[in-house]
């Protein structure tokens, strides 16, 4: 693979990342109380409704720190071929999707479990491009 290949597959997936994760973390920080009541229910039924706002707070700051990475990430990658900040925010995405993902499957939403993992596989690529 050529170098600049790399550069440009580093570059996308950081992009993707920064979009996916600044927009839902954002979300979550502007509508939290449409977010939280549609978490509630969600979870009713599970052994996490007890701890939905918790969670919620948790999962937010695990959103919002992926996507400040990969754009942080991005920014370096295109003035300064630099991946390292951009590898740890693919990290923090994958941390945030394995805590999406464990949420779905307690929550008994297998079709939503499923629906979270071609975006873990992109994770899965950032993580080794953006680490080689």
């Amino acid at each position: 693979m050529s170098a600049m290949t790399l550069l440009l597959l580093r570059i996308f997936v950081s992009a993707f990342l920064a979009i996916l994760f600044l927009q839902s973390g954002i979300d979550k920080l502007v509508d939290r109380q449409g977010n939280l009541g549609w978490l509630k229910g969600h979870f009713a039924k599970s052994s996490l409704a007890s701890m939905v706002p918790l969670l919620l707070g948790l999962l937010t700051l695990l959103e919002l720190a992926a996507g400040l990475l990969s754009v942080i990430g991005f920014l370096a990658l295109i003035f300064a071929h630099y991946s390292t900040i951009a590898f740890y925010g693919a990290v923090m995405s994958a941390i945030a999707i394995i805590a999406l993902f464990f949420g779905q499957r307690m929550a008994k939403e297998y079709a939503g479990a499923a629906i979270l993992v071609p975006y873990f596989l992109v994770t899965l690529v950032a993580i080794y491009v953006l680490g080689t």
